[in-house]
């Protein structure tokens, strides 16, 4: 009897174990899906760094959202030129695959 009751318990341990192994793929997209966010705010922050330090371009009116390397521009900016000019500087930071520009021109104190 004492031997059966080794061999129940052996097992009930392995059947255990073997559900953690199947659970691993769940948590690391979990922890893929949180590290591609993390990344995607980084490189949000970078980009409205670069642009907010870009002599000659208004950026406050300029938001900004990245997804998996595609930078989104959005907003207003006060002439045409500053439109190329913010697509131009986003393009150069790196880590960005694309820029999406949405940016409309708004004259000051309209």
């Amino acid at each position: 009897m004492g031997g059966a009751l080794v061999a129940l318990i052996a097992l009930g341990a392995h059947a255990q174990g073997g559900g953690a192994v199947a659970s691993t793929p769940a948590a690391s997209a979990a922890t893929d899906a949180s590290a591609t966010r993390a990344a995607d705010r980084q490189l949000q922050k970078t980009v409205r760094r670069a642009l907010a330090h870009t002599k000659g371009l208004a950026a406050s009116g300029i938001a900004v959202r990245a997804r998996a390397g595609v930078v989104t521009l959005q907003g207003w900016v006060p002439d045409g030129s500053q439109l190329q000019l913010a697509q131009h500087v986003a393009q150069g930071v790196p880590g960005v695959k694309s820029v999406n520009n949405q940016l409309t021109v708004r004259p000051v104190g309209q």
